[in-house]
């Protein structure tokens, strides 16, 4: 399953990305202290009575072989010779003793003949062979600044890891999408965060930040390839004791004490995070420095999504299961601005691009409702939504606004279903739906640089990407706001 999709920007990756150095011997040895590498549940023992289970299986595989061989080929007389064949290979390889024949043998032998030739250029069976394939391997390695990069969270067969995808657009209409490379996570991963502010030196980098079943926050590079350690954790766990039956738990210092729902990244005050989590709080950290900065317990259950407004970057929103939205000024973060409540649990929630005073929120039975913060001055209706609307036939797990298009918004839901909605005058129209065969939708991103492509995430895995612009009706209504030449619809 694709549980985050995250678009960077164009030009924010290094052309050429780095391969990290190898661990040192230390480095290794305190991964294998934290169990990193290690699937939950697995244990020493368990792998050491696996690999017994699996040589007995081999071992009574190939006594069963050769005894079919034998019966087969006395059964049948004269026929049965080539079954014998058989037989007598069997035994001739004795896989019974494979595993012990390696003393003695030369793995690296001069070959037939003792042929040796001082370099690979006199080799003429090397000459020229690797040339093509060095040169495609070194553009596939090429991030383009042209080229649209999604990150993936995602789980399979039990292993979680980071998907860097290259989307290369082209003018026919066609698209070319590959993976560049992948990291390997610890933990089920559960939300993701793009961010610019560069933790080594300089200017800018290329960091995403990933929330997880586990309390601590981690930061990677993306222009590191191969890399198996995060640049930086914020929070986590620093010890764990056990005593008898009981496990004891110690924290690091600022740290979530659960999973990570949700993360925000302020691109205004751009070493600033905010992180939403299961232990009914909210933080916000200085990736800098990497301490946490402030804690806000405004909720009173699980809190599942915050949001920086782009417009006035000191506020910020949080959505929790205990179906309230509460908007906060963390320049006094002790003081709850304003607070709404709704009528499910929240899912996602989205400030408005186009407009400071205005967000919406989707809700767990299906449900999307806009509100504007000016209502908040009038005490009667400080609670009511601008709208109401009954989206998806389930959760609604994640919306986004178009980055271009005022009012259009795209909604994803566990229902299979991702639909576009023009939101105009506070009456909400639905402009197009698809189902994109990528199962439960976890997650959903309009791009920056291309406004118009909207990438999905799901249940089944696999990566896709809308051009909502391909579609009449978006076109018809929302067009104009793209640069690209629209084709005319068929007329008969």
């Amino acid at each position: 399953m694709i549980s985050a999709v995250t678009w960077v920007p164009k030009g924010a990756s290094k052309i050429s990305p780095v391969v990290a150095e190898p661990p040192s011997k230390d480095e290794i040895e305190e991964i294998l202290k934290t169990g990193a590498l290690r699937r939950s549940g697995d244990s020493d023992e368990d792998e050491q009575v696996d690999m017994d289970v699996d040589d007995s299986k081999d071992a009574d595989e190939v006594a069963h072989a050769l005894a079919t061989a034998e019966a087969l080929s006395k059964d049948q007389g004269d026929k049965g010779s080539h079954f014998q064949d058989i037989a007598d290979g069997l035994r001739e390889l004795d896989m019974d003793h494979y595993d012990d024949e390696d003393d003695g043998i030369e793995l690296f032998s001069t070959g037939l003949g003792d042929v040796y030739y001082p370099s690979n250029d006199m080799d003429p069976y090397l000459q020229n062979k690797d040339d093509d394939n060095d040169d495609e391997e070194i553009e596939d390695m090429t991030i383009k600044p042209t080229d649209a990069v999604i990150v993936c969270a995602r789980n399979e067969d039990e292993v979680s890891h980071l998907e860097v995808w290259i989307f290369e657009e082209s003018e026919d209409g066609d698209s070319n999408m590959y993976v560049h490379h992948d990291i390997i996570l610890p933990a089920f991963p559960l939300c993701t965060a793009w961010l610019d502010c560069n933790l080594k030196s300089g200017d800018k980098g290329n960091f995403i930040a990933v929330g997880s079943m586990e309390p601590a926050i981690e930061i990677w590079d993306l222009d590191l390839i191969d890399e198996v350690q995060p640049f930086l954790v914020l929070g986590g766990v620093s010890k764990k004791k056990k005593k008898g039956k009981k496990t004891s738990v110690k924290y690091k210092k600022g740290s979530h004490r659960d999973s990570v729902l949700g993360l925000a990244w302020n691109k205004e005050v751009r070493n600033v995070l905010a992180s939403a989590s299961a232990d009914k709080t909210v933080k916000i950290w200085d990736v800098v420095s990497g301490k946490c900065a402030v804690t806000v317990e405004h909720h009173r259950d699980k809190v599942q999504a915050v949001a920086w407004n782009q417009h006035s970057p000191e506020v910020l929103l949080s959505g929790s299961f205990d179906q309230s939205i509460v908007m906060m000024d963390m320049r006094s973060s002790n003081q709850v601005s304003n607070e709404w409540c709704v009528t499910a649990d929240v899912e996602s929630l989205a400030w408005d691009p186009h407009s400071e005073h205005s967000f919406v929120v989707s809700l767990e039975n299906g449900t999307v409702q806009g509100f504007d913060v000016r209502a908040s001055l009038d005490t009667d209706s400080s609670s009511k939504p601008s709208f109401t609307l009954h989206a998806h036939d389930k959760a609604v797990s994640s919306v986004s606004y178009n980055p271009a298009a005022p009012n259009f918004l795209a909604t994803g839901s566990t229902d299979k279903m991702v639909k576009l909605w023009d939101l105009s005058n506070n009456q909400p129209s639905c402009v197009a739906s698809q189902n994109p065969k990528a199962g439960a939708i976890f997650s959903i991103a309009f791009s920056d640089d291309s406004p118009f492509l909207l990438a999905i995430g799901g249940s089944k895995g696999r990566l896709e990407v809308w051009d909502t612009l391909s579609d009449l009706g978006v076109g018809g209504r929302f067009g104009k706001y793209s640069n690209r030449t629209i084709d005319p619809p068929p007329t008969d």
